[in-house]
């Protein structure tokens, strides 16, 4: 079994790099809060939202090619996946019976391979947080999910930044 404890939960590559793109577009948040459940990886309390950033693999994402089952002991590697998952949907289930607005960022959103750009989803995810759009996910192999953009809303904080200023 290996020891889990060497692998980071935190502050990964990913996480830090969509962490400085979001500061950059001027937003404030707050990391790993711990008195919310499943300590999200980004709060931001202004927006009443959160943001997790899933690694495929860790979080066993469906259907997707960085996701997989070590053949190594599948047993222990099939039933921490479910765990992890379980732990996940309890977590997110959670915020929002109390009001929290919950964005999942899937690990293969942040790769090249994607299906849009790193711009495109730094502004969406800027205009998901200025808006009023429910939780959703954020996957690699799929567009972005549309939003209803209330156009008062870019009068007040200009939200898209990096192809379109309305």
């Amino acid at each position: 079994m290996p020891d889990m404890s060497l692998f980071s939960s935190k502050n990964t590559k990913l996480e830090v790099g969509l962490r400085k793109l979001i500061f950059s577009k001027g937003f404030r948040y707050r990391l790993h809060v711990r008195d919310l459940k499943g300590s999200p990886d980004l709060v931001f309390p202004k927006y009443k939202a959160v943001i997790f950033v899933h690694g495929c693999f860790w979080h066993a994402h469906d259907e997707c090619r960085v996701s997989h089952i070590p053949k190594s002991n599948q047993a222990f590697w099939l039933e921490k996946f479910r765990r992890n998952r379980e732990r996940d949907s309890k977590a997110k289930e959670w915020l929002e019976k109390n009001g929290w607005r919950v964005l999942v960022i899937w690990e293969c959103a942040l790769k090249k391979s994607a299906s849009f750009s790193v711009d495109e989803l730094i502004d969406f995810v800027c205009c998901w947080l200025c808006g009023e759009a429910q939780s959703c996910e954020v996957r690699g192999e799929s567009p972005l999910p549309m939003l209803e953009l209330d156009i008062n809303l870019f009068e007040a904080r200009p939200c898209v930044t990096s192809k379109q200023n309305i």
